[in-house]
């Protein structure tokens, strides 16, 4: 329990405008310029994903147009970039290695160090108190909900003394870096997998080694065994001989269209995955909000373990998920599910559907229309090449050793995730000191 005279200690950090806190605003240039093949990131709103900068994303622009941009807004390390429309407030922290343009409706935080510790200040705009102030001064009249340049250096936050600044960011920063380890692994392990499935089933190069007289390499005997050493005429093309060409129709047991309900903040009901919540192949489950089902309802739509669900409208048409572990948890309306007798044979379409192939699939079945929509039978029209069934499940069995590894990292990953997002405002507030957050973190401190 903390004492008193702590406690009246914790009452005595000040509050403070940014501007009070040398805490300055670089605007953007209000142009945008060409994107180029290669060069330098352009960074725009969409690159601002949980308070990081995801550069692989991002358009590319020449050295020239680079040099002419960072005149007016060069980020710096520990820079906070802040998005002033579509989701005003939202911010990312330049890391010491990043070197990229600043896109349009995004300005730049820099602290100068003498009232903010610079890599704490990516922390003080992620708190309640930022949020607050973001609903404070939203420009709510206009087309666009946004910012105004002259009103954030006005923000009022609670400004902890500078000492307290570097041992709070150090300690949180050392949670994002064990998440950031984690994702990383995760990467490797996808990429991992995404290779296994292009060698094995779209260029086909064991058969090929086989054809030519070599052995195919990165796999042992047995398996080499199960891929034939010639090919067969099919309707893509040269296939295996004895493989088969299929639809992702043909081949699925259920194709169902999601659930209309309402999300619903507060932890009541099953999981609701949106469209929205599927990025790049993942979801972030502890980002996904709850909602209401009814028996009946939850019965109907509740995901299960070797599901794929692909979002069937809008920008995000086409993508997609296989889920080989799920939560409690059902799917919204403009996703459609597909479900397989067989966990192989599902994981086998679900490496397909992450391909070029099938995304290329997707927009030249809906055209160029500006509002893309696809019916569950236009996305489950793709064809794919089929191996033989001992085939087909030595690569599931490799694959999914890689799948339970990556469930394990993703959920240790959302727990350390929760718990720095729950430590952080008791943290910058002054409620919770840095020591006793971590004998909370080993166990010896059950309550503060």
């Amino acid at each position: 329990m903390a004492s008193d005279s702590s406690l009246l200690d914790r009452q005595a950090w000040p509050s403070r405008t940014l501007r009070e806190a040398n805490v300055i605003l670089i605007d953007c240039d209000h142009r945008t310029p060409p994107a180029q093949e290669q060069g330098y990131p352009y960074v725009t709103i969409p690159q601002l994903k949980n308070g990081r900068i995801e550069l692989s994303s991002s358009r590319r622009i020449s050295p020239e147009h680079y040099v002419e941009w960072a005149r007016k807004a060069k980020p710096s390390p520990y820079d906070v970039v802040l998005s002033r429309r579509c989701n005003p407030g939202e911010t990312a922290f330049v890391s010491p290695d990043m070197e990229f343009a600043l896109g349009q409706n995004l300005v730049l935080l820099r602290a100068d160090g003498s009232e903010v510790y610079p890599p704490f200040l990516r922390w003080l705009v992620r708190g309640p108190e930022w949020w607050s102030q973001i609903k404070t001064f939203l420009n709510v009249g206009a087309v666009f909900e946004s910012l105004r340049c002259a009103d954030i250096p006005k923000f009022t936050l609670t400004i902890p003394p500078l000492d307290e600044q570097k041992v709070i960011a150090d300690f949180l920063g050392s949670l994002d870096a064990k998440i950031e380890t984690i994702q990383r692994q995760n990467a490797l392990m996808e990429e991992l997998a995404r290779t296994i499935f292009k060698s094995w089933f779209v260029d086909f190069d064991p058969v090929r080694a086989k054809a030519e007289g070599r052995e195919p390499e990165g796999m042992d005997a047995a398996t080499a065994a199960l891929f034939p050493n010639e090919f067969q005429e099919s309707e893509v093309g040269l296939i295996p001989y004895g493989w088969s060409v299929s639809t992702i129709k043909d081949l699925a047991r259920n194709i169902q269209y999601g659930f209309t309900t309402s999300a619903k903040a507060e932890a009541i009901g099953p999981k609701f995955l949106r469209i929205t919540d599927i990025q790049g192949g993942q979801v972030n489950w502890s980002k996904v909000p709850y909602c209401i089902a009814s028996e009946a309802e939850y019965d109907r739509y509740r995901l299960k373990p070797h599901d794929i669900v692909v979002a069937r409208t809008g920008a995000s048409t086409g993508e997609n998920i296989y889920l080989p572990v799920v939560p409690d948890a059902v799917f919204a309306s403009y996703l459609v599910r597909f479900q397989f007798d067989h966990p192989a044979v599902a994981r086998l379409v679900g490496a397909f559907m992450r391909t070029t192939a099938y995304f290329d699939f997707v927009q030249n079945s809906i055209g160029g229309s500006a509002q893309p929509n696809a019916s569950a039978q236009v996305l489950a029209g793709a064809k794919l090449v089929l191996p033989t069934p001992v085939l087909l499940r030595q690569f599931a069995e490799i694959v999914e050793q890689l799948d339970e590894k990556l469930w394990h990292n993703v959920t240790q990953s959302i727990t350390l995730a929760d718990l720095r997002d729950n430590l952080l405002p008791r943290l910058i507030s002054g409620k919770l000191r840095v020591p006793e957050a971590e004998a909370m973190l080993t166990g010896g401190c059950r309550e503060v």
